[in-house]
């Protein structure tokens, strides 16, 4: 999993650093793709992504291209459904139940309940290995803070990953950071990227 918000909250450092690895065959799961030369638009450019699973690709031409060529296996999944199918996955829920895609080709092959009369897809939770994030500061044992829209998928995301990867713009001394401001707690973070001097 890839943090972010049209690459506000996209860990920058990591993204570059998997480029330059030349890391391949990835399985990318975001909210979308920013666009080319930004946020994982930079993977996506560098053709590192093997299957994408998220909600919008409309800004990245290259994503689009790469999946009508064939050459990038793209799941699209509303934005609402993606981010509660994450955060079940964090919580230890069994599924998600939500009336998005009844009626529409995203029903296909997928169970149906009704409840009360009311018809809803069963989707499955979403979980992965590593969840690549940015905040904006994180105390030295991890707690974490967001700014702006890196609050959206973020602190879900470290909850749904067996690793999590933290990438802070400041690491600040404990007890800097407002308790009421902590959106994933260090319990959660596995390791923290200090910024470059």
């Amino acid at each position: 999993m890839i943090g972010g918000f049209m690459g506000v909250g996209t860990p920058d450092r990591l993204i570059d650093a998997l480029v330059e690895a030349g890391t391949g065959d990835l399985t990318v799961i975001a909210n979308d793709t920013a666009m080319p030369g930004k946020g994982i638009g930079k993977l996506i450019s560098a053709k590192a992504v093997a299957h994408l699973i998220t909600s919008h690709i409309g800004l990245n031409p290259e994503t689009q291209a790469q999946m009508n060529a064939g050459t990038l296996k793209v799941d699209l999944v509303p934005q609402g459904t993606l981010v509660e199918c994450i955060r079940a996955a964090g919580v230890g829920l069994g599924a998600v139940v939500t009336p998005t895609g009844i009626g529409t080709l995203v029903e296909e092959g997928k169970q149906v309940l009704d409840i009360d009369g009311v018809r809803y897809l069963v989707e499955r939770p979403i979980s992965a290995d590593f969840a690549l994030i940015a905040a904006r500061q994180a105390d030295y044992v991890g707690n974490l803070e967001y700014a702006l829209t890196a609050q959206n998928f973020n602190p879900i995301m470290a909850l749904a990953a067996e690793t999590v990867i933290a990438e802070p713009d400041h690491i600040v001394p404990v007890g800097m950071i407002p308790p009421d401001a902590v959106r994933t707690p260090a319990a959660l973070v596995d390791y923290l990227i200090e910024r470059a001097r």
